[in-house]
């Protein structure tokens, strides 16, 4: 029996050691994170999902890990120890967390590391594709920093050492060179960030680990109960082209399995991560009458639910409320705006979840004097109610 316990410890020996430097590597690379090997959930396939008793949606973060967190604390949904705390809450994170901020892996660590923690306890975090990470996996990186590089090439550096560490056990095979087949020559770019441009590529490229392991993960467009969800807005064609549709053709494409999507889809001011039909400031700009036809396509349909536009005034809607807004510009990259969610609740309606001092002190009461059903606009005549919550 010892015998054969023995064997078996030695059998197992090459994979033990092989996860433990997959977990060594993600700690040291995210900032201090602990994650078990990557696992496989059948959400990540997923497109429509029924109404949960309580949604919470948070729009672009652009490499903001200060902002992100802050905008999960408004919502109740981590605690001081920054742990999942939101019990059976499903969230949406509407894409954009690439660019812009030098902490754009470590919000990838952190949204997966919620993932499994709200599992657990029958809760659900979707993360979605925005225009930002398609443009990383098409090696457009023009909204990249400084700072966003040498994170990068930070993270690189430990897989390189978890990959030589790997190596020197018996029984594992030959890990691929993270930068196999990289040219070692850009035109047009710079010496001082040319190591870090080479280590985006081959990390976001796809196929790329990080694009393979958070970003195909990621949904285009889904349906919550009755809210649709995607970065920058839906057209008909897109409708019938069919969500799923949508979502694997993104996902094999950022996994290698197929050449380059349709622009249609997600390239060209008309594809799903880049409209803006439905998102600027004033709704008389807003093309109302189309996002109507395009709900009234989707079966159950009542709103549509987009990042990707800054809006100035905070989270609003426009269009009788068929088209909220969320993209407050948070993150430190953008205009530094101060954290929003959108809350929908089975009780109590939607709502606005604010860090805005403006709703402090009762103030809120006066932004409530013509109630309407929904979220409203968010302008002191006309405001929805306001919720504030100490960051």
């Amino acid at each position: 029996m010892e015998s054969s316990q023995a064997n078996l410890t030695c059998q197992n020996l090459p994979r033990i050691l092989s996860s433990f430097v997959d977990t060594f590597v993600d700690f040291s690379a995210s900032g201090g994170l602990f994650l078990p090997p990557p696992t496989h959930s059948s959400s990540n396939n997923q497109t429509v999902f029924p109404s949960p008793t309580r949604l919470i949606a948070i729009g672009d973060l652009h490499g903001d890990f200060q902002k992100t967190k802050e905008a999960f604390k408004l919502a109740g949904l981590i605690n001081e120890s920054d742990k999942w705390c939101g019990g059976s809450t499903t969230v949406v994170q509407i894409g954009d967390v690439l660019d812009r901020g030098g902490e754009e892996l470590k919000i990838l660590y952190f949204l997966e590391k919620l993932k499994r923690e709200a599992l657990k306890v029958n809760g659900n975090v979707i993360t979605m594709n925005g225009n930002h990470e398609i443009m990383n996996v098409d090696f457009d990186f023009r909204y990249v920093t400084k700072e966003g590089l040498q994170e990068f090439q930070d993270w690189a550096m430990w897989y390189c050492v978890g990959n030589h560490m790997k190596m020197l056990c018996d029984g594992v095979s030959v890990v691929q060179d993270l930068f196999d087949g990289i040219p070692f020559e850009f035109r047009g770019v710079k010496p001082d960030v040319f190591d870090g441009i080479r280590t985006r590529i081959a990390a976001l490229r796809p196929k790329g680990p990080i694009a393979e392991r958070f970003l195909a993960k990621n949904q285009t467009v889904i349906v919550v109960g009755d809210s649709v969800f995607v970065h920058g807005g839906l057209l008909v064609k897109h409708v019938e082209y069919g969500f799923e549709n949508v979502n694997e053709e993104v996902k094999d494409w950022i996994c290698g399995l197929k050449g380059r999507v349709s622009r249609d889809l997600v390239r060209g001011r008309d594809s799903v991560v880049w409209l803006r039909k439905f998102s600027n400031e004033l709704e008389k700009d807003c093309d109302c009458s189309t996002l109507e036809h395009v709900l009234a396509t989707i079966p159950g349909a009542k709103r549509m639910i987009m990042g990707h536009t800054i809006q100035e005034s905070g989270i609003n809607g426009v269009c009788g409320n068929k088209a909220i807004r969320i993209d407050v510009g948070m993150s430190k990259g953008c205009t530094n705006g101060l954290p929003e969610v959108l809350e929908i609740d089975r009780d109590k309606g939607l709502r606005i979840l604010t860090s805005n001092p403006l709703y402090q002190n009762g103030k809120e009461g006066s932004l409530d004097a013509k109630p309407k059903d929904g979220l409203g606009l968010v302008l002191p005549e006309l405001g929805p109610k306001q919720v504030e919550v100490e960051a």
